[in-house]
């Protein structure tokens, strides 16, 4: 089985994990004072970001958060208005409905004409001296 195995592979992939050697702490100075400046030009130029542009930045993005905020909060109240609207009618519609099905029981518990024509219409009632006659 030896003879078959990658042993290059191996080793150039435990060689690949090694720690690189560190670099000395004067050139990473060197090379950050060359792209920023010493600490006395930082401080002459009050910093890299001026202040007034990170509270710019900070005010913008309130501003931001509050305008989603207020936007989402109009659409979801603008959705219950509609919904409450439908509901309210809805239920207009229920109390008309219930109103004219109260006005019918009591048609059908005191008038005898009512009475007679729910007899004669549901229930297929005649009275005693009348024949039905089927029409086809």
């Amino acid at each position: 089985m030896s003879r078959f195995a990658n042993t290059y592979w191996v080793d150039e992939r435990i060689r690949a994990q090694q720690v690189a050697p560190r670099t000395s702490l004067a050139s990473v100075q060197e090379i950050s004072i060359g792209i920023v400046g010493t600490r006395s030009e930082v401080r002459r130029r009050g910093g890299i970001i001026p202040a007034w542009v990170v509270f710019a930045m900070v005010i913008l993005a309130i501003g931001a958060v509050c305008v989603t905020v207020n936007m989402r909060t109009r659409a979801k109240a603008q959705i219950a208005s509609v919904q409450l609207s439908a509901m309210e009618s809805d239920v207009q519609a229920l109390r008309s409905l219930n109103q004219s099905l109260r006005t019918e029981v009591e048609k059908l518990k005191t008038d005898p004409r009512t009475i007679e024509l729910a007899a004669r219409s549901r229930l297929n009632m005649v009275r005693a001296n009348e024949y039905v006659v089927p029409v086809e």
